[in-house]
This record gives C-alpha cells, sequence and structure tokens, in this order.
C-alpha cells in the first residue's frame, strides 16, 4: 500500500492533540492572556502572541459554515470514499475547522446545520447533531 493522505502525523506537540481525538475528545487551545481559543493547534495564541496557551477540552458542538461535496480526489484513500463531505465548521467555542461532514444525506446540508463531533479512525469529523440525517438507500 502506497502513502495514505488521511492519516496524521503526530508529533511531540500534536500527540496531545490526537490521543484525546483517539479517545473521543475533541481539543482547543486556549489562551491565558486573552482567554481566546483557537484552532488549528499551535503553541501561541494566533491574537495575542502570547505563549501561554494550554489545551481545553471543546464541547463538540459545532454549525455547518461551509461545505463542498467531493466528487474526484486521485490521492489514497480518497479515491475510494468518493463522494464525500469536505466543510468548514463554526464550533461553539468561537474558532473555525476544516473537517468532514458523515453520517448525512448531502441533500440535507445547509448553512446552520447543527452539529456534534464524531471520531471514527481517531480523527475529529462532525455529524448531524443527534444522530444522523438519512442517507439514501441506507
Amino acid at each position: 500500500m502506497g502513502a495514505r493522505y488521511d492519516l496524521p502525523e503526530a508529533d511531540a506537540f500534536t500527540r496531545t492533540y490526537w490521543g484525546a481525538a483517539a479517545r473521543g475528545v475533541l481539543l482547543l487551545r486556549l489562551c491565558g492572556a486573552c482567554a481566546q481559543v483557537h484552532h488549528y493547534p499551535r503553541e501561541f495564541c494566533p491574537r495575542c502572541w502570547s505563549e501561554d496557551v494550554s489545551w481545553s477540552p471543546a464541547t463538540g458542538r459545532a454549525t455547518l459554515h461551509t461545505w463542498s461535496v467531493v466528487h474526484r480526489n486521485d490521492l489514497p484513500p480518497f479515491k475510494d470514499r468518493t463522494p464525500y463531505v469536505a466543510a468548514v465548521v463554526d464550533l461553539a467555542e468561537g474558532p473555525r475547522m476544516m473537517t468532514e461532514i458523515v453520517d448525512c444525506a448531502h441533500e440535507e446540508l445547509r448553512a446552520g446545520l447543527e452539529l456534534e463531533a464524531v471520531f471514527p479512525d481517531g480523527a475529529p469529523r462532525f455529524r448531524p447533531r443527534g444522530g444522523s440525517v438519512a442517507v439514501g438507500g441506507e
């Protein structure tokens, strides 16, 4: 099997994030200086540049901001998963996050759709809050 483009490469800094995701917990970074949260994880606050940041568990709640149904992607293993939904969600805590929407019929997607985090394969993805919206034929 060739390279996988869907698996993260955890390093010393991101190992905490990916370890929590494997346990079904979404972590954000909380700034001790300005009390703002941010995502993607960085070792400094992107708002005030403080290095006084720590890990903070998120609620896992979000709303759908925008999305695209991907019908073609030749990188392994995406080619075998098309079509899939690449999306940007607004986390309840404020930051936006790029992700994938799962367990939802494409025609049911709409801006503002309430979502919850799920962690198949230890990576955060989102589905409609309260479970799936009917997926045709399933």
